[in-house]
């Protein structure tokens, strides 16, 4: 059982960059790959960037070179830097573990967090 707990969402212009910070319980973060989704109101969860446990990443082509995913296994986080927000970037932020080594959609995910809400403001 792996239990995730999202923070560092907020309220920031467009323009601006937040950190978002996923930490994990359990002994084995390692061996998971690591996610970054969102969720924006009367839309479906949609995938935004994914670490592997070898330390690959995938990125969504709307946040490619914008957002930057990085993971501490040491302490059992994952964090997604956001940088050059836009309005549209306005949603609740999920954090997942995979068991899998490449995870890029929402049902290939074992465990979640309950989100952090970032808005965007023009």
């Amino acid at each position: 059982q792996v239990q995730l707990v999202e923070s560092g969402g907020g309220l920031v212009q467009a323009g601006g960059s937040l950190r978002l910070s996923c930490a994990a319980s359990g002994r084995t973060f390692s061996t998971y790959s690591m996610g970054w989704f969102r969720q924006a109101p009367g839309k479906e969860r949609e995938f935004v960037a994914a670490i592997s446990w070898s330390g690959g990443r995938d990125y969504a082509d709307s946040v490619k070179d914008r957002f930057a995913i990085s993971r501490d296994n040491a302490k059992n986080s994952v964090y997604l830097q956001m940088n050059s927000l836009k309005p549209e970037d306005t949603a609740v932020y999920y954090c997942g573990a995979a068991r899998r080594l490449k995870a890029v959609s929402t049902s290939q995910y074992d465990y979640w967090g309950q989100g952090t809400q970032v808005t965007v403001s023009s």
